[in-house]
């Protein structure tokens, strides 16, 4: 593991320092989270598509979207009579 010198504002510090604090763990372990975080999500590129797709699957309270455009489009006139 390498080390690495960077300036932080002291407000920054105050805070992290207190997050620390509330979960018992080292400055050093939060800063390293954090760039790791970092990399994964900068790198996630279109990922989300994957993550979330059928995310609503299970809903019971959304209907068939394809019932939805049906029943809007019920009320229109075929497009050969127009």
């Amino acid at each position: 593991m390498a080390r690495i010198l960077t300036d932080i504002p002291d407000a920054d510090i105050a805070a992290l320092d207190a997050r620390a604090g509330e979960q018992g763990r080292s400055r050093a372990a939060l800063i390293r989270e954090a760039v790791r975080l970092y990399l994964v999500q900068s790198n996630a590129g279109n990922d989300w598509i994957e993550r979330y797709a059928g995310l609503w699957t299970d809903r019971g309270d959304i209907g068939d979207g394809v019932e939805y455009q049906r029943a809007t489009r019920e009320d229109r006139r075929p497009y050969k009579d127009l």
